[in-house]
This record gives C-alpha cells, sequence and structure tokens, in this order.
C-alpha cells in the first residue's frame, strides 16, 4: 500500500506538532507500507530520518491556495497513491483516491470575524465542507470539535473518529540542572512568574488575560511577571496596546518561540500556567504544562474542560476577575497546589501519541 501525506506545515506550531508526532510513530510502527511526504521544497533535506518506507516529495504550492486544487490531485496521480491523509482540512475535490482527512476544529467558521476577509471565510468554509463530504474518514481530536463538525456539515457521526492529540514526550522529561541554569540567566528568572504558551490570535483571549493580570498585580502581586510564548507581538497591536495602557511594559514579556529544550524548563520553573482561550480544538499546551508538575489555570468553554478533566482551575474566559482569581488561587493555596500537580500528572497519562497514531494507521487500512 502506498500512503500519500500533506506534510508542508511541519513547521507550524499545532498543526506541525500533529504531523511531527504523527510521522514518528508511523515510522515506529510500520516499516512495509510506502509513506510519500508531499513537503515544501526547502524541506527536502530537512525531514527526519523516518526510514526506507518514507520519501519525500517536493510540493511548491502553498497551503490554502488555488494552486493546491490542482498540484495535489496531479502528484497523487503521478505517485498512485493508494490513500491520501489531509493533516488539516484542505482536500482538493479533484482527489480521486480514498482519503483521510484531520480537522482539527472549526475555529473560521465559530470566529469567521478573526479572518482577513470574506473571501477567507468563503475559502475556508468551502474547503471543510468539501473535505467532510467527500474524503472516506475524519479524524478530528475531541469530542467538541466532533459535535462542531456535525453541526455545521450534515455527515454521518460514524464517519469521524475521535482520536485525541498527546504531548511530545520530551516535556516529560525533567531537563538537567545546567539547562535549568542557563535558561534562568538568560531570561533572568529569579522569582516565581505566570506563562502563557500558544499563539496570539485574538481567540487565545489575551488582551483578558493582560486584563487579569493586571487585576491580579494591584494585590500582593505586584512584582509577578506575566511570559508570553509564542507569535511576535508586533502581529497583534491590541496587545501592545494593553500592555501600554495599564503600564505593565516592565512586567509583560513576549519571547516568540523558544527551543522545545527551553520550553520545557519555562513550564518547570512557572508558578502557574494560564491559558484563557475562547475556542481549541483540543489545546494542548495545559496538558504540557500539567507533566511539567505545573498547576494550571484555563477556560470553561470548548474543548478545554473535556482534556483537562478535573486536574486544572476552570475559569469563565470572559471575565477578566475571574482569571485573576484562578491564578490567585493556583499561586496562593499550597494544598490546591499540590492536588492540581497529583492530577495533572496523572490526567497527562491518559493520552499518548503511541496509542493515538496506531488507531490512525487502523483507520488507513480500513479506508484503503
Amino acid at each position: 500500500m502506498r500512503v500519500a501525506i500533506d506534510v508542508r506545515k511541519i513547521h507550524d506550531f499545532g498543526i506541525g506538532t500533529y504531523i511531527r508526532n504523527l510521522l514518528k510513530y508511523l515510522a515506529r510502527l510500520d516499516r512495509t507500507t510506502e509513506y510519500v511526504l508531499f513537503c515544501r521544497p526547502e524541506d527536502m533535506g530537512d525531514l527526519p530520518d523516518l526510514g526506507p518506507n518514507f520519501r519525500p516529495v517536493a510540493e511548491p504550492s502553498p497551503p490554502y491556495s488555488l494552486r493546491e486544487q490542482l498540484r495535489i490531485p496531479l502528484a497523487l496521480r503521478r505517485e498512485r497513491a493508494d490513500l491520501f491523509h489531509a493533516p488539516h482540512y484542505v482536500l482538493p475535490p479533484l482527489t480521486m483516491c480514498p482519503s483521510v482527512v484531520t480537522i482539527h476544529d472549526c475555529i473560521h467558521l465559530m470566529f469567521p470575524e478573526y479572518l482577513p476577509n470574506r473571501l477567507a471565510y468563503a475559502y475556508a468554509r468551502a474547503s471543510i465542507w468539501a473535505a467532510a463530504k467527500r474524503s472516506s474518514r475524519i479524524l478530528t481530536v475531541s469530542e467538541t470539535s466532533k459535535a462542531d463538525i456535525l453541526r455545521f456539515f450534515h455527515v454521518p457521526p460514524t464517519k469521524i473518529a475521535v482520536i485525541y492529540n498527546a504531548i511530545d514526550e520530551r516535556l516529560g522529561a525533567e531537563p538537567d540542572q545546567d539547562e535549568i541554569a542557563r535558561v534562568r540567566e538568560r531570561y533572568q528568572l529569579h522569582e516565581r512568574f505566570i506563562l502563557y504558551v500558544g499563539n496570539i490570535k485574538p481567540h487565545k483571549n489575551l488582551v483578558r488575560l493582560i486584563e487579569a493580570f493586571h487585576r491580579l498585580r494591584r494585590h500582593e502581586f505586584e512584582h509577578m511577571k506575566l511570559l508570553i510564548i509564542g507569535d511576535e507581538i508586533s502581529k497583534y497591536p491590541a496587545l501592545r496596546r494593553a500592555v501600554h495602557r495599564h503600564h505593565l511594559h516592565k512586567y509583560v514579556r513576549f519571547l516568540g518561540f523558544v527551543p522545545l529544550e527551553t520550553l520545557a524548563v519555562l513550564y518547570r520553573l512557572a508558578g502557574v500556567f494560564v491559558f484563557p482561550s475562547l475556542y481549541e480544538g483540543f489545546g494542548l499546551p495545559p496538558l504540557e504544562a500539567m507533566a511539567s508538575g505545573t498547576p494550571v489555570v484555563t477556560s470553561n468553554v470548548s474543548s478545554l474542560p473535556e482534556v483537562v478533566g478535573d486536574a486544572a482551575i476552570l475559569v469563565d474566559p470572559h471575565d477578566p476577575d475571574a482569571i485573576a482569581d484562578g491564578m490567585r488561587r493556583a499561586l496562593t493555596d499550597p494544598e490546591l497546589r499540590a492536588d492540581l500537580r497529583a492530577r495533572g500528572l496523572t490526567r497527562v497519562n491518559q493520552y499518548s501519541w503511541e496509542r493515538s497514531v496506531q488507531r490512525v494507521w487502523e483507520i488507513y487500512q480500513e479506508v484503503a
């Protein structure tokens, strides 16, 4: 059997994590199926060494472009693929072979106001509709996302398989003391701080997080800092305005992307991890923080309660006072912190990339 997988977004933040772990565990599981990996030309020599049954093929068309609607089907025909896996929601209508598509969430349909224009919304809706209708199977990452797909697109529930994400196994390993000392010194982290990890798109709700942080500091936490790991602040001026409005220039730090080894240390050094997102298909960062033994405050909406269970403080993400109170409780109550740590470590063990990719592989066999 020959399976083609679109891996052009392998370096992205969310979907990239999914693709990287899919390939990693397929390589451990399956040494006989031939895998053709459609990648960006510049990634041809940069993909991990997965084994002789994994073959990269350059595909220059940009994701979410009209070009890919023609080039991907032609590539599938040229490579004589028996099955195509689109790990995000684009499945070109001219695709002739059986297909599996992963729809991580319906964010573009839930929050169309965050897209750049109406054309982008029309493209997203048409692409997800085509993927949902024309694919042989749909994979998604939570029961919440499955319910959203069923609400927007009338497909049989049995067509959708819920397969959870999991954390990178490297984040579960304890960093050595030299690395911890290096990160402390590099970022001057000699006191407790609050941590957020993820992109800074509007639905991540960081303006309210900054407001909540401002309210927290007005009491006993005037020296506390907030670290935001993810995109550069220049992409979203509203965040800069929120920092200026509350005079938090010395206390809110935007670090951009950091290496995984650095991230593992930051998770462990944080006094509390806060993730007040308005919508998530899954939401990996809270689990990553739990694996590091750090108390988590997150939203009581979307898939987040499903993912974290009883192992986090759940708050109303629309209410800055509720977010601030959740952070205050996590920072000041030793018994609560110990309980969240124990529950978090137990919760993380319920998720496994090995088990999840095993299920994806089984669906490949069923479809092909």
